[in-house]
């Protein structure tokens, strides 16, 4: 380790020299508050930037131990100093001059989720930031004296404002980790209070657009039908009322833009905490809910879809069924095989995104098509075993079918963004318009022991299997992109890095065409577990821009790889 007035004389030497000699300054200088590592050197100033570090000890640090003292708490914790360090550092972006991006200083921009992020790592020991840096050059030629700006004036202040208790609010880090807290608890008195979901009264559900999760100002607060409302003691926040979802089967309906999606859609966004001012920090969903869709033209491999679809015409056998061009109801019976093998214990579903003829058939359509010529059974006909053999509840947004209501044990509808709770009303109409099921194959749990077969890896491994992440949506592995448009719960852009990281991870080290699909998640979850998101990284250092991704999304993108 070196001191920083020897990483000040090296700058000195390596001045107006061509820009590789950058590369010279690559390892860890003790400065008088924190140590700062260069972990890795830009090849030219308009390359990505540079990749560093800053270690702040605990101890130096004096955040008090209630900050660290829960798993919700700590990430709680990260996610708000990478938040502050992110507001020092864009007043000091740019200010050193330069080509190319020189001058630039960024982190992670952390959305309305409170997510766990290599951005920020709180250890037993230290507090870690990892940033990028743009190193100043003019041309292709080092600019010393810029870089020794950022170095020695810019970050010892960002350092200081950002990442020690004394020069925060205390209240704000105090309120900080109480919501983690308050949050944690919902979600763990769910199972408890047999619900599926809360959403407390009072919340702001409708975001500023489609593309904004920001709260759109001057929307109709969230409050509970009293047939549903239910009471909490928080540990810290005390009582609060709001909306208990119970476990089953419940239908979201109402008129057209009446506020259906959105609450489904702060529902799929519950099974993450979210900031303070948010809307959502009380709508708490069941952890494992996966929301799903009809994908035309997904990817499947292997998996056993019988318990919706059988006796195909041309004889393939639907227990284990692949294809690389999938129809809507193929790719909506595959995902939810998919999420059972996954642990989900929640389904959430749009009736506007799904495929009509995998939702539901109608009587008329019964007596023209008859049953033995119809290879597909309707979710309709298995959503009720799902719960009771399964233990797999749904939450549904119905507009249009009627059917729906039928099987459901709560119904839900929203009138101008109000929520009524219209469950008895439906039953009673349910006895005058009664309908007819038609006889569906047995319930049979699918069958999950499917291998993870891969073409071998050739050559030089981490030259073939080059990952490049394109935004939220996809990335590539290889020459191979997987697409994740659809998986609509992946909150962040760091967490699709995170999934190319763990299935790049997965190729190199864990696939080797005998171990099933869950054998190597399991891997990596204990990885995860035992050294982070640090232990699927295979660079000589880790990059500040992963994000945790749950059990849930790795699955779903383990399986759309076209392996």
């Amino acid at each position: 380790m070196l001191t920083s007035t020897q990483l000040r004389q090296q700058l000195s030497s390596i001045n107006r020299k061509s820009y590789p000699a950058y590369k010279s300054l690559k390892g860890i200088y003790q400065f008088p508050d924190y140590l700062l590592s260069i972990d890795h050197v830009q090849g030219d100033p308009f390359a990505s930037p540079s990749h560093v570090s800053i270690y702040v000890s605990r101890k130096r640090a004096a955040f008090p131990e209630f900050c660290f003292s829960s798993s919700p708490a700590r990430i709680a914790v990260q996610d708000l100093l990478t938040r502050k360090f992110e507001e020092q550092i864009s007043a000091y972006s740019f200010r050193a001059k330069g080509s190319g991006k020189s001058g630039l200083i960024s982190i992670t921009h952390c959305g309305q989720e409170t997510l766990e992020r290599t951005a920020c790592q709180v250890t037993d020991k230290e507090i870690i930031v990892r940033f990028t840096v743009g190193f100043p050059a003019n041309g292709r030629t080092i600019n010393a004296p810029e870089l020794e700006k950022i170095l020695f004036d810019f970050l010892p202040r960002c350092v200081q404002k950002s990442l020690y208790y004394k020069n925060l609010s205390s209240k704000n880090v105090e309120e900080t980790v109480f919501l983690a807290e308050d949050q944690e608890y919902i979600r763990k008195e769910l199972p408890k209070r047999n619900l599926a979901a809360f959403v407390a009264d009072h919340s702001i559900l409708p975001r500023q657009s489609g593309i904004s999760q920001k709260p759109l100002k001057g929307s109709i607060p969230f409050l509970s039908p009293e047939t549903l409302q239910i009471e909490m003691k928080l540990p810290h926040k005390g009582i609060i009322r709001g909306m208990g979802i119970p476990n089953g089967i419940t239908l979201i309906a109402g008129g057209g833009y009446h506020g259906k999606s959105t609450l489904l859609n702060a529902l799929e966004r519950g099974v993450y905490n979210h900031i303070a001012g948010d809307g959502r920090e009380y709508v708490i969903t069941e952890p494992s809910a996966l929301k799903l869709r009809s994908e035309d033209g997904r990817f499947i491999k292997d998996v056993d879809i019988s318990l919706f679809i059988n006796d195909l015409p041309n004889k393939k056998d639907t227990r284990c069924f692949s294809t690389l061009d999938a129809s809507g109801s193929t790719s909506q019976a595959a995902g939810i095989v998919e999420g059972m093998e996954a642990g989900t214990k929640l389904l959430l579903l749009d009736e506007d995104t799904s495929a009509t003829n995998f939702m539901v058939r109608d009587t008329f359509m019964q007596e023209v098509i008859s049953r033995d010529k119809e290879p597909i059974t309707p979710f309709l006909e298995r959503a009720r075993d799902l719960y009771e053999k399964a233990g797999i509840s749904t939450i549904l947004v119905a507009g249009s079918s009627g059917a729906f209501f039928h099987i459901a044990d709560t119904v839900i509808q929203m009138d101008s963004y109000r929520t009524l709770d219209i469950t008895e009303k439906v039953k009673n109409l349910c006895r005058k318009y009664p309908l007819s099921f038609s006889h569906v194959p047995a319930f049979a749990m699918p069958n999950f022991n499917r291998v993870m077969t891969v073409p071998p890896v050739k050559g030089d491994g981490n030259k073939e299997l080059k990952l490049k992440v394109h935004g939220k949506d996809s990335f590539s592995l290889g020459k191979e992109t997987i697409d994740l448009r659809y998986i609509e719960q992946i909150a962040d852009s760091e967490q699709t890095a995170a999934l190319g990281q763990l299935l790049k991870y997965a190729r190199e080290h864990l696939l080797d065409n005998k171990r099933s699909l869950s054998q190597v998640i399991s891997l990596l979850e204990k990885t995860l577990d035992e050294k982070g998101l640090a232990g699927i990284c295979s660079s000589s250092y880790i990059p500040c821009g992963l994000a945790m991704p749950r059990k849930q999304e790795i699955y779903s993108c383990f399986n759309r790889y076209r392996r």
